[in-house]
């Protein structure tokens, strides 16, 4: 099985939508939302693309668990991670992604790598660091979300305030 950061990110936020994801159900392509986003991370830092490295890094654990990040502004020089993110809303899934990158370069025995969660239009930014404990949960985390994407049923929605936003939105409160 074939993980991501995605993965673990939509783990953070709805197991429904994290299932849907999974079984081939893309709804990014219709949010704006998304687009917003996609735009802010090309435009915000143009300079970026020229001074740090676009990298792909993987792993494997736990028998045919394939763990993979594409991270898109690493300053190897540093070993830092630079994450663009339009909201800090979610920012607890927009953190267990970076320690998820983070983790990552751990497993290919990497250390001391840590990463920038950047809100441009909020204007903060947040050190992300990985811990001990923090290790754990992600060995955990990638070991449910294996359970769940194997359930043939896909979980309920969780009627959250974040649903509105949402590029799922329509297909969960669908009304017959």
């Amino acid at each position: 099985m074939h993980l991501t950061a995605t993965h673990i990110n939509y783990f953070h936020i709805c197991h429904r939508k994290l299932w849907l994801f999974s079984n081939g159900i893309n709804m990014e392509h219709t949010s704006d939302i998304v687009y917003d986003g996609k735009l802010l991370h090309e435009t915000t830092y143009p300079q970026r693309s020229a001074k740090y490295t676009e990298i792909e890094i993987s792993a494997a654990i736990a028998g045919d668990l394939r763990l993979a990040g594409k991270i898109d502004f690493y300053d190897a020089k540093e070993k830092l991670i630079h994450e663009i993110k339009r909201s800090d809303k979610i920012e607890e899934a927009h953190e267990w992604q970076v320690k998820y990158y983070i983790w990552l370069f751990v497993l290919n025995d990497i250390p001391g790598v840590c990463a920038r969660l950047e809100y441009p239009k909020v204007r903060q930014i947040q050190e992300v660091w990985l811990s001990e404990p923090d290790k754990l949960h992600l060995e955990e985390v990638v070991l449910r979300i294996a359970d769940l994407l194997q359930s043939e049923i896909c979980p309920p929605k969780i009627n959250s305030r974040i649903c509105k936003n949402c590029s799922y939105y329509d297909l969960c409160y669908v009304e017959e």
